[in-house]
């Protein structure tokens, strides 16, 4: 039986491997999360039968999540996105856009029960702000994690992984520019001071709102 693979505040995990990929990276992870014979594949490169598009078995765990990146890439920003569905391409260089994780996180990286949506609160006040965080607590579960669209007051610049609550009802996130799961207290989100990867402002997620 392959054992389920799992990520808590403080853990290290895949770092992204391109400047544009910090979506890809965090969509590979969700996967990994749901598919505990995928992450054994990234990890080791066994149970090639979990390999999900054309990727290499050989080279390094690095090696591997680093092909997979390109793989979702691929998918979430061309004209046919998971599932063979179609969706507005957008320009790699651009990151990940939110329609394209829709069609990722429904698709493979999420538990496929679920509905996702885009939510976007990038204007929204302190107390609006306030149920918006109560809302990625209430729904994020195992199985069922949100993305993240966080940059500056002009526009969104980077993609991160919400992980369920913890024990003291904070959120972790999976941080893929630094390879490792943190914090996402409320206070910071709230204030718009969330310091990941050098931004603080929360603009939209991409979450599951209810049962299909």
């Amino acid at each position: 039986m392959v054992e389920p693979f799992r990520l808590v505040a403080g853990d290290q995990a895949p770092m992204q491997q391109t400047s544009t990929t910090c979506g890809s990276a965090s969509l590979t992870v969700a996967r990994m999360l749901a598919d505990p014979a995928f992450a054994q594949w990234i990890r080791d490169g066994i149970r090639k039968d979990a390999r999900d598009g054309d990727v290499p078995d050989s080279g390094t765990e690095t090696q591997r999540f680093a092909a997979y990146e390109q793989v979702v890439a691929a998918r979430t920003n061309g004209l046919v996105g998971a599932g063979r569905r179609l969706q507005l391409p957008w320009p790699r260089a651009l990151g990940t856009p939110p329609w394209g994780a829709v069609n990722e996180l429904e698709l493979g990286a999420a538990d496929p029960t679920s509905h996702y949506a885009v939510a976007w609160f990038r204007h929204r006040g302190r107390v609006g702000l306030g149920h918006t965080y109560a809302d990625l607590r209430d729904w994020v579960r195992p199985g069922r994690p949100a993305l993240l669209y966080v940059g500056n007051a002009w526009a969104p610049r980077h993609v991160v992984l919400v992980l369920p609550p913890t024990g003291d009802q904070h959120l972790d996130v999976y941080e893929p520019s630094a390879g490792r799961v943190v914090d996402l207290p409320q206070h910071g989100f709230v204030e718009r001071r969330l310091a990941i990867a050098g931004w603080n402002v929360p603009w939209a997620a991409v979450w599951a709102t209810r049962p299909r």
